[in-house]
């Protein structure tokens, strides 16, 4: 095995060390968003199957001034996992009609996201100051802290459906930590509909959703030397109904080894084993008030599209 301190490995290597070593194969979604699997991600916001961007999307078209007016001004706004910023320029706008000066702070953990998010927002909001902040969350959240006045952090787009209760509260528990009293928090989930819509969503007709999963092979093969074969893996997605949330999963089609080379790590994988890349929970509004109240949060309000399908949910720290 190369010892670790000959060669530069990325710092989330004991993770995919540790998934890739298990019975039960994983490896975290946050590898998904590379410069290329950001790209891809904005791609599948556009298919006529993926609805939660364009249905969030109709509610902030809808209720910013409502939502602008429930968290009151002035206010800084922070955007956790703010990706290009493609849904915010509208809710910024809202805010701008309520105070002269508003600073925005994007925060992603990719640069070239950011640097996209900053040109869209100086676009269509161009009296807004944009500050971009680089973290990845498993570091926690100091920087709201340091983000002078009354703030509001919004974290849209479902998101934390991608995480398991106790991390999804334990993380809404940690930027709690970080707010004062009368900061508020506007939270987008996903809810509970059909698997009817929900697994084409995740497994659209062009292969886009397959693609972006695959993605995360193409990265270890670049940042370790892997020699994944992304052609003898598949693209599963799957509804879970009695955890309410859909699974997504690379599966071997073969019986292969695959080497990372940089970390001496040879993996071997079964016909048919799978390697567990994401989950996204669907939530009902008693889930979303319970998940809010344990973490420290009060629900003040929610605002839904006319179909149910996704809501935005105003808490206040």
């Amino acid at each position: 095995m190369i010892a670790r301190a000959q060669i530069a490995v990325p710092e989330y290597t004991d993770e995919v060390v540790r998934g890739l070593t298990s019975n039960r194969k994983t490896l975290p979604c946050k590898l998904f968003y590379d410069d290329r699997g950001s790209a891809l991600f904005e791609e599948i916001t556009r298919l006529p199957e993926y609805y939660p961007t364009r249905t969030e999307l109709e509610i902030l078209r809808d209720r910013s001034s409502e939502i602008a007016q429930a968290v009151g001004a002035p206010v800084s706004i922070v955007e956790l996992g703010a990706g290009t910023a493609t849904k915010t320029g509208t809710l910024l706008k809202a805010f701008t009609r309520r105070q002269m000066r508003l600073k925005y702070f994007p925060v992603d953990i990719s640069p070239a996201a950011l640097e996209d998010a900053k040109k869209r927002i100086k676009q269509d909001c161009p009296l807004a100051v944009v500050k971009p902040v680089v973290a990845d969350f498993a570091h926690g959240f100091a920087f709201i802290k340091n983000i002078p006045n009354r703030k509001v952090v919004l974290y849209l787009g479902s998101s934390i459906g991608n995480f398991d209760w106790s991390d999804a509260t334990t993380m809404l528990r940690n930027v709690r930590e970080q707010l004062s009293s009368g900061d508020a928090f506007l939270l987008g989930t996903d809810m509970v509909k059909g698997p009817e819509f929900l697994v084409p969503a995740y497994d659209d007709s062009r292969g886009i959703t397959a693609q972006f999963n695959k993605n995360i092979l193409m990265r270890l093969n670049r940042e370790f030397a892997g020699d994944f074969d992304l052609s003898s893996f598949r693209h599963i997605a799957e509804w879970n109904p009695r955890r309410s949330r859909m699974e997504i999963f690379l599966e071997s089609l073969r019986t292969q080894t695959v080497t990372l080379q940089d970390i001496g790590l040879t993996v071997r994988f079964a016909t048919g084993e799978r390697i567990h890349t994401e989950n996204s929970y669907k939530y009902t509004l008693q889930m979303v008030e319970q998940m809010l109240c344990v973490s420290g949060f009060k629900l003040e309000q929610s605002w839904f599209d006319r179909r149910d399908w996704f809501g935005l949910h105003l808490a206040r720290a």
